[in-house]
């Protein structure tokens, strides 16, 4: 029998009672999922859209351990601004960083969505950067979030955002998963990050690893290297830091989901958010990313300044580590806009025409390695 995953961010755990697999694709994933030349399904997705009402099973492990990080954390915060030493905050702002890095450019960009390809020095520099935010090991994020996208707010979605802000924040987490969850999850084809070493590596000594790298390194090096306070060292490098980690990429999935313009598809909940994208490197340009999940940026434009994460991929990029970006066509982004955007869209913001089906070359592969 399988060892069963245990993790404060992942949840296995389902109600039972409940028929799982009675959700429907809503999304694309891969460039090979799209039925349209400009990168859609050929059904009515807004039809697929639900939540099953059922009564939640609460994980009251998990309830009491996040409850205890976010007062934690609130001290933490005061701690940050009026006594932790500026090595400290600084620190914690480094620690922040390579956390997010390590869930955008590495769970998500690279291991989720396939949207570019890295050497081994590069994967390896991610996987150190994931372990130390702890949301779960990159396979199992990687996992769960490819069914978030082809399966988007529907059941099998693990922050489906029907369910509302709260449940699409952190609530998914406080409650066992819908069987839909697992059972789509075990259906998509995970033999890429199977093949990986670097990610199966991480996989199975996870439990040893992150404990170190997210929690008893931050907390030491502060104390042995500047001589701070186990207090600040523990509450501001430790707590405070990740639990601000968490919730911005909490906030990909509710925030994002619910405040902002929809220039590339008014039909589907993701939508373009600024201050997501601020603090999570990237990441809030959430409409234009469900309509181009293999987009390495995420984005339709190679802003740094609110695509920090873009900025380190091509950075990588120059230098060989990272190669293979895939991109969107002009051409078809603007026939997306005029089909289906709300007509937000800075340069293409009028009009709402139908577009005929064309067979065209839709991906543009940047960085291309020489084989």
């Amino acid at each position: 029998m399988p060892p069963r995953d245990i993790s404060i961010s992942n949840n296995l755990e389902t109600v039972e009672g409940i028929k799982p697999e009675v959700s429907k694709q809503t999304g694309v994933l891969f460039e090979g999922d799209a039925d349209t030349a400009d990168g859609a399904l050929s059904v009515d997705v807004t039809q697929l859209k639900r939540a099953e009402k059922r009564k939640l099973k609460l994980v009251w492990r998990n309830i009491i351990l996040f409850g205890y990080l976010h007062a934690a954390a609130l001290y933490g915060g005061y701690l940050f601004l009026f006594q932790a030493k500026w090595a400290t905050v600084f620190f914690s702002i480094f620690l922040y960083s390579i956390g997010v890095l390590g869930i955008t450019a590495g769970a998500h960009r690279l291991w989720a969505h396939r949207s570019y390809k890295a050497k081994w020095p590069l994967r390896l520099l991610l996987i150190i950067f994931n372990t130390c935010a702890f949301q779960d090991a990159a396979f199992h994020w990687a996992r769960d979030h490819r069914v978030h996208h082809k399966f988007s707010e529907t059941d099998a979605d693990p922050h489906n955002a029907t369910r509302g802000f709260f449940f699409s924040h952190i609530g998914w987490l406080l409650c066992k998963k819908h069987p839909d969850v697992v059972a789509k999850g075990k259906s998509l084809d995970l033999s890429d990050l199977y093949a990986d070493p670097i990610v199966m590596f991480q996989k199975k000594h996870y439990m040893k690893l992150m404990p170190l790298a997210c929690f008893i390194l931050p907390t030491i090096i502060p104390m042995y290297m500047w001589n701070e306070s186990f207090i600040n060292s523990w509450f501001v490098a430790t707590l405070f830091r990740w639990c601000f980690l968490l919730n911005v990429t909490w906030c990909v999935n509710s925030a994002a989901h619910k405040f902002g313009g929809r220039p590339y598809d008014k039909n589907i909940n993701p939508s373009e958010n600024i201050g997501v994208a601020a603090f999570a490197f990237g990441e809030g340009w959430h409409n234009y990313h469900h309509v181009f999940p293999w987009d390495y940026k995420t984005a339709e434009w190679g802003n740094y300044s609110l695509n920090l994460t873009t900025a380190f991929i091509d950075f990588f990029a120059k230098i060989g580590w990272a190669y293979d970006l895939k991109s969107v066509s002009k051409d078809i982004i603007e026939k997306r806009v005029k089909r289906t955007g709300d007509g937000t869209h800075a340069t293409w913001g009028w009009g709402d025409k139908d577009l005929s089906t064309e067979d065209e070359e839709t991906i543009i592969v940047l960085n291309k390695k020489n084989h």
